[in-house]
């Protein structure tokens, strides 16, 4: 039953998503002069990106690690 309610929630959540432009116009701006140029400028908002992209699933995973941890010893 909770899988279920799960799956659906995820399904109903990923359906919905609006596309959204997430990037300040001087973000915006950088990131396009600099395809070409190949500089480090595109490297590090790429950086950016990833940093802001895994640090709530670290943090995250980490409750999670504790939060189970718990459970086993109070079943023990």
């Amino acid at each position: 039953m909770k899988i279920t309610r799960f799956l659906i929630l995820t399904a109903v959540l990923l359906l919905i998503i609006a596309d959204a432009s997430a990037q300040c116009a001087m973000c915006q701006a950088t990131a396009e002069s600099s395809l070409d140029a190949g500089s480090s400028a595109a490297a590090g908002i790429n950086k950016g990106v990833m940093y802001l992209f895994f640090m709530p699933w670290i943090i995250m995973g980490t409750i999670a690690y504790f939060w189970w941890r718990e459970q086993k010893k109070a079943q023990q």
